[in-house]
């Protein structure tokens, strides 16, 4: 009796052993959809969707004209899509892998996956082939960009920044496929034109003299075609709005102004190409810092003894993690420029930060508000004379001639546009 008890534990242990061993083999068995979509396997759904808009522009056929392999990479990249998108789909194959989904009847089983071009098509209008409605192999016209401002922080454009933008457009109906109608079955011929779309007109214009005139047929609008029973989704709109999101990749050094465009991302429309979204970089004040092209401008408050004296002291760069420090000798006269090689933003495809602009400081002068009366004697002593008052070469001629008198301005004590530090 023992024996057997323990002869049947040891089949049931080797059982779960070998199903467990084959869940696992499933699952590596088959395509791997996360690396064909260049996703991690807890991607989330945005991040897979993004993905699948990138690539599969990249790789569409009509992009590569002949060119075989990019046609079967667009065709795995609508695969992969399909079943990663898919909530119950995508837990079967990250259980069983595509073994799994075949034995389901899912994707890749006896139902098959679907048109990788009408999936394309659900985000970009399926512009892309236009016979797929009707059109015959005429090209559409291209619908209007659409143009956003996003604000950005000078950090982001110092530092770069992957920024994701919520957008609400027009979109394709998923339901009908934009063609209007609640089935297929319920698209009809026009009576009025006979499908041709056009009206002939006739008119009388004498004895014997007819002319006639081509018009569009105002009962189908033009398209040969009406709908009897309208889709229920879109009410026969043909489109809906949907909301989308664009991953916007802000390289270091990007400017102010800056334009970034997505092409195809814009509203969409069954009778026109959808246009792109074109971004345009906002660049946000910054508290401490002013941009000019490559370089920084900075302005610093010191005392009037760190004037006469020198001082050491640091600011916090634009990065918001290191130091710079500040450091004069001997007497700063207000308005003084202090530049510092290297310190500003980086250069566009320059990833040396030594070929980043410079860092320009200015120096203005908080003044005492009273001086008491004792110490006016002791200062008069001092600054009596006025060759001991006077700054180096801010009378001179040949000063001024270069351009290196200094006009002597000082920043308000109030002024709130000046850092106190």
């Amino acid at each position: 009796m023992l024996l057997r008890k323990t002869i049947l534990l040891a089949l049931v242990s080797a059982l779960c052993a070998a199903a467990f061993f084959a869940e696992v083999a499933l699952a590596a068995a088959g395509k791997d959809y996360y690396k064909i979509l260049g996703v991690s396997r807890d991607a989330s759904p945005q991040e897979i969707k993004r993905q699948y808009k990138t690539l599969s522009r990249k790789h569409h056929p009509d992009k590569n004209p002949g060119d075989e392999e990019a046609h079967e990479r667009f065709i795995e990249l609508a695969q992969a899509y399909e079943v990663l998108s898919d909530d119950e789909k995508r837990e079967i194959y990250n259980r069983y892998g595509e073994e799994g989904l075949k034995n389901q009847g899912g994707p890749g089983g006896g139902a098959g996956f679907h048109d990788p071009f009408d999936i394309f098509a659900q985000f970009f209008g399926g512009h892309v082939r236009f016979d797929r409605r009707g059109g015959g192999g005429r090209a559409k016209p291209r619908g209007p960009d659409v143009h956003i401002n996003v604000p950005v922080t000078l950090l982001e454009l110092y530092a770069g920044a992957e920024i994701e933008v919520d957008i609400s457009k027009q979109v394709i109906c998923p339901h009908c496929d934009g063609s209007g109608a609640a089935s297929p079955d319920d698209i009809e011929t026009c009576s009025t034109c006979g499908g041709s779309g056009m009206r002939i007109i006739k008119q009388v214009l004498g004895p014997g003299i007819v002319q006639q005139m081509q018009s569009t047929c105002d009962a189908c609008g033009g398209k040969g075609k009406k709908v009897a029973k309208p889709c229920p989704l879109c009410k026969g709109t043909r489109v809906r709005r949907d909301a989308d999101v664009l991953s916007i990749k802000v390289d270091p050094g990007m400017r102010d102004g800056e334009e970034i465009a997505f092409e195809g991302e814009a509203d969409q429309h069954p009778d026109h190409e959808a246009g792109s979204v074109v971004v345009r970089l906002r660049q946000q004040p910054h508290h401490t810092y002013v941009r000019d092209g490559d370089n920084l401008h900075a302005e610093v408050t010191i005392t009037l003894l760190d004037a006469l004296v020198g001082f050491n002291r640091t600011i916090r760069h634009v990065d918001g993690k290191s130091d710079i420090s500040l450091r004069r000798t001997g007497v700063t006269p207000p308005g003084y420029v202090q530049r510092l090689g290297g310190k500003g933003m980086p250069r566009r495809g320059q990833p040396s930060r030594e070929r980043a602009g410079d860092m320009h400081v200015t120096y203005w002068i908080q003044f005492p508000r009273a001086i008491a009366q004792d110490e006016t004697k002791a200062l008069e002593a001092l600054f009596g004379s006025w060759d001991a008052a006077k700054w180096d070469g801010t009378t001179s001629k040949a000063a001024k001639r270069s351009g290196s008198t200094h006009s002597g301005r000082q920043a308000p004590s109030e002024s709130k546009g000046h850092d106190e530090l």
